[in-house]
């Protein structure tokens, strides 16, 4: 796809913004990573605890369920701590219910047992894509926190059924681009977030026209750019080995800094010597 909107640094139509993850970013917790997207950074964890709803007492089956936060000061202007005003506002409740239908989409619950996985969702930096963002770093610390509980014995099987990512696509200029940042997308012409599992299968779409009806042609070729997006971060994904560095499929060196993956170790070694998680010590 050319290259007919200008984007900063120079990003094609069909590319992705940078990409880091940090794992272990808290010492308790299962599963937990800092998922970076661009300028968008999120922190996400998930916990296992005894219980389920009591819709679901005596069955046998757990259940899945999510909550997102923005930080007050992940925007240029701040914004109320929730916990301030004593209830979460609408879009939070709005995101933190989709971040938990998208992943108790591709888990068997009936293999949990009656116990509740927690996903914590904190934006500390927005730049757009929060929710995208979200419920990618969301999947990539349930992996984490899987292989954790299957090597402690509390999980005798893996109860994924699939892996997921999500990413935003949208009209800018009577274009189709992926992964808008904030500068796009507030001056988009329509504003679409596919969820999307490792199968190629769709979870979830939401999506608008802010200006003007949008083409069943351009909706197609916005599923198209989902769809590469998608490829290009379960490459990321599976790219997680020691010490390596990747770049998204198609990504010129000049146009999207390199992806920087830590180690487990490394983040261990770097935990014992400083504080428990600090953007300035952070090494990855």
């Amino acid at each position: 796809m050319q290259n007919s909107v200008r984007r900063l640094g120079g990003r094609a139509n069909d590319h992705l913004r940078s990409l880091k993850v940090s794992y272990n970013v808290f010492g308790a917790k299962a599963g937990s990573v800092l998922f970076e997207l661009g300028n968008t950074k999120v922190l996400c964890s998930v916990t296992m605890q005894p219980g389920v709803p009591h819709f679901l007492k005596g069955t046998g089956t757990g259940w899945l369920t999510a909550e997102y936060a923005m930080l007050p000061t992940a925007t240029a202007v701040r914004t109320q701590r929730e916990s301030s005003a004593a209830k979460q506002n609408g879009r939070s409740v709005e995101i933190s219910r989709l971040i938990g239908r998208a992943l108790r989409s591709i888990i068997a619950l009936d293999k949990l047992g009656e116990r509740t996985l927690l996903i914590d969702c904190d934006v500390l930096q927005a730049d757009g894509g929060t929710r995208t963002a979200c419920i990618t770093g969301a999947y990539f610390a349930l992996e984490d926190a899987m292989k954790y509980w299957l090597s402690t014995k509390q999980l005798q099987q893996s109860i994924l059924k699939d892996s997921i990512v999500a990413v935003s696509a949208g009209i800018l200029q009577g274009h189709p681009i992926l992964d808008l940042d904030y500068s796009e997308d507030s001056v988009i012409e329509a504003d679409f977030n596919f969820v999307l599992t490792r199968s190629n299968a769709l979870i979830e779409v939401q999506g608008t026209a802010e200006q003007q009806p949008v083409s069943w042609e351009h909706f197609d070729q916005l599923r198209l750019l989902a769809i590469s997006g998608a490829e290009q971060l379960f490459a990321f994904f599976d790219a997680q080995q020691p010490s390596m560095t990747f770049v998204p499929s198609k990504v010129a060196d000049d146009a999207v800094p390199p992806i920087v993956i830590g180690h487990k170790s490394e983040q261990k070694k770097q935990r014992d010597g400083t504080p428990m998680f600090s953007l300035a010590n952070r090494t990855v």
